[in-house]
């Protein structure tokens, strides 16, 4: 007799690749069964996996089973992206050996596949989270009792691309890790033991490259680890490109690029994603260049959304207008279903503090980058990482007197390096206030926009 079964599987990982585990909390229905087991140098998509396998051969396999997991990669894969990869005879795939295994364990089976969204509260999936955990302390231990890992084990895979579900992996073909026999241990309810996971992406005096390491990346977006290694608060210095300026009337997110900065040093990591709005990008073409077409691929905000809430998570943003930007963001998270951005985010704004030193100027970020020379880049169209990267120079430039840049961590182009050491000069400049022709000049051009375009004009005074 057959019976519908709920299985809750997750994995863990610390670092990526790293001590890894893996947990599958079964339900049917007053009976429940929980399993994990672990690996002591293996990736996170390796461990997500390898709970669906071991959860599904735990059933019968006359039962249905109804499966929730919080990695689209597992859902996705196996649902959607397996039969291309199959035409294909698995070339260029990652972990063909495990995929393969769970299609086979899949074949005669009925089952429901659900993605969660993964702590987030959901008490199946907060059990199949603490079973994972408990599977990498147990692994852990046994290996701190027998230590006798090879050092082919130890040998790094590719970063943001590791998983890559449409092949576009940059790199070299690997030799394959040498996986080492699994623990399966079942357990009762008593002998759960509370697991205390390392919450990297809330504490201060973490960096980005620990921070990202157990996220389960998109291949579409784009993470660089840190070069530097520091230790204190985060600042990431951010942009945004959007479909239009009011976030209120239905503009959307389209690019968002940051990098990190720790005790006034870049750390070499950073952050960059291009989204697909949903709308057309209209006439702000104009200003940074991106079409629709070349959004047409890309992921929606809601897929994106955890990786970048948690790399911004608890970080001070720095942005140029930031009231612009976190308006942006505070709503495309709430949409997501997040809290707003700027309730769990310090923010500076350079736009204010530029106009706080300097009343009466242009402060826009070519004019800072003028005024405080700057190198020059190529700004025909902007960008949310290559703005980011100015506005990193001209905030510096602007808070400290020596603007000091590590190379080793720099070391992406000339112009980099000859910043290196520059000092701030103090220098009192005339403040020039505008004549009542050039006044009323603005005025007249503040009318016309409007009565043209309908619409209240961002210049007006």
């Amino acid at each position: 007799m057959s019976h519908t079964i709920t299985l809750y599987v997750d994995g863990a990982c610390r670092g990526n690749p790293g001590l890894g585990g893996w947990g599958a909390y079964i339900v049917n229905g007053q009976q429940e069964h929980k399993i994990y087991g672990g690996e002591d140098h293996t990736t996170n998509n390796r461990m997500e996996l390898t709970a669906a396998i071991e959860g599904i051969l735990f059933c019968d396999k006359q039962d249905k089973l109804v499966i929730y997991t919080d990695s689209k990669y597992v859902k996705q894969g196996i649902t959607e992206w397996i039969h291309g990869w199959k035409k294909k005879n698995w070339k260029d795939v990652k972990n063909p050996d495990l995929w393969q295994k769970l299609d086979e364990v899949c074949q005669g089976r009925e089952i429901e596949w659900h993605w969660v969204k993964g702590h987030a509260g959901h008490p199946g999936n907060e059990m199949a989270d603490q079973l994972a955990n408990l599977g990498a302390d147990e692994t852990l231990k046994k290996s701190k009792q027998s230590p006798s890992i090879s050092e082919d084990k130890k040998k790094s895979e590719p970063d943001w691309l590791l998983d890559d579900p449409f092949g576009l992996d940059l790199a070299d073909s690997e030799e394959e890790l040498e996986e080492p026999p699994e623990t399966i241990i079942e357990v009762t309810v008593e002998e759960i033991v509370q697991i205390e996971v390392l919450a990297t992406n809330s504490n201060e005096d973490a960096s980005s490259s620990d921070a990202s390491a157990s996220l389960e990346i998109h291949p579409q977006i784009v993470i660089t680890p840190a070069k530097l290694q520091l230790h204190g608060p985060r600042q990431l210095i951010l942009d945004t490109e959007t479909t239009g300026f009011y976030y209120q009337d239905g503009d959307r997110i389209i690019e968002v690029g940051a990098l990190e900065m720790i005790n006034r040093k870049l750390t070499g990591s950073s952050i960059h994603i291009y989204i697909n709005p949903k709308t057309p990008v209209g006439d702000s073409v104009n200003v940074h260049g991106i079409t629709d077409e070349f959004l047409q691929d890309k992921p929606l905000f809601e897929e994106i959304s955890q990786v970048l809430f948690d790399y911004l998570h608890g970080a001070e943003i720095i942005a140029h207008n930031a009231t612009f930007d976190m308006n942006f963001l505070d709503m495309e998270f709430k949409r997501a279903g997040f809290k707003a951005l700027s309730e769990v985010c310090d923010v500076t704004d350079t736009l204010a503090l530029a106009k706080s030193k300097h009343p009466g100027q242009k402060n826009s970020l070519d004019a800072l980058v003028r005024r405080y020379e700057i190198p020059q880049r190529d700004r025909t169209f902007h960008g949310a990482l290559l703005d980011a990267e100015i506005l990193s120079d001209v905030y510096l430039a602007m808070t400290g007197g020596q603007v000091s840049f590590d190379i080793d961590a720099l070391s992406q182009s000339e112009d980099q390096n000859s910043r290196s050491g520059m000092a701030r000069v103090e220098i009192e400049l005339p403040v020039i206030l505008p004549s009542e022709q050039e006044l009323q000049e603005h005025e007249n051009w503040v009318k016309q926009f409007e009565e043209k375009n309908g619409t209240a004009c961002l210049f007006a005074k």
